[in-house]
């Protein structure tokens, strides 16, 4: 605690241990929720938690501007890719920073991700080439077919949110 104290009074930045979005509607969509991250021990947990989707697979991407002022959320611009990868499943070592895969509707429209990427290509360090915090977080209408570059296929945008440092 008196290191943080320190620091903060010579003014050094800290690096974010966690971060949040919130996810809004773009024009003609009902698609809503939030997403936290939380950055410990080498890896960024994302959680989120997602309403008002048809129900079956979407795509689910961290694009690399922080701006939604679109109405159809093409503001926030293509994928995020610190690491000049090509698009691909998150579950592979080749893919964009910002490929967070698919996330699964049910029969009422809601959707819940937890995922565990490590910070080596994306993280909330302030500074960092792949720092998170102030880009856009898009749900996507299509499921990701993690193939068609660089897109990965997933069609309209439905919702955009920020990542905002806690």
């Amino acid at each position: 605690m008196a290191v943080c104290l320190a620091l903060a009074a010579a003014g050094v930045a800290q690096a974010a241990t966690s971060a949040q979005a919130e996810l809004k509607p773009t024009q003609g969509s009902a698609v809503s929720g939030k997403a936290s991250f939380k950055q410990q021990d080498g890896k960024l947990m994302i959680d989120a938690e997602i309403k008002g989707l048809t129900p079956g697979v979407h795509g689910f991407h961290l694009h690399e501007k922080g701006d939604c002022s679109a109405p159809d959320g093409t503001s926030a611009g293509g994928h995020f890719n610190p690491g000049s990868q090509q698009h691909g499943d998150p579950a592979h070592t080749a893919h964009h920073g910002g490929d967070f895969g698919n996330l699964t509707a049910d029969a009422s429209g809601k959707a819940v991700l937890k995922l565990s990427v490590p910070v080596s290509q994306i993280s909330l360090d302030d500074g960092a080439a792949g720092n998170i915090v102030g880009r856009g977080l898009i749900v996507h209408a299509d499921a990701d077919d993690f193939v068609t570059q660089p897109t990965g296929n997933s069609g309209k945008r439905l919702a955009c949110g920020v990542v905002v440092a806690k």
